[in-house]
């Protein structure tokens, strides 16, 4: 069986799916109970995992900001009128 052939997690639908998997990763390799080849691979996805929770917060923030600075615009124009 080739890597290709092996199924991979399914990327978590939100950031609170994804920050619950990782959490369970973390508790995994932390209770050392595994190979290394185990260890390795959930390592691997532990880190896919922070990149899907950071990359969806980043995301989150940038709505805030646009969201902040439209409400920002029309406070100003209602101010200049």
């Amino acid at each position: 069986m080739t890597d290709s052939d092996q199924s991979q997690p399914e990327p978590p639908a939100s950031f609170e799916d994804a920050f619950t998997r990782l959490e369970s990763v973390v508790r995994r390799l932390e209770s050392g109970q595994m190979s290394l080849d185990q260890s390795t691979a959930l390592f691997e996805e532990g880190m896919q995992l922070a990149k899907t929770c950071t990359e969806l917060l980043n995301g989150a923030e940038l709505k805030i900001q646009r969201l902040q600075q439209g409400l920002a615009e029309q406070l100003n124009l209602v101010s200049d009128e």
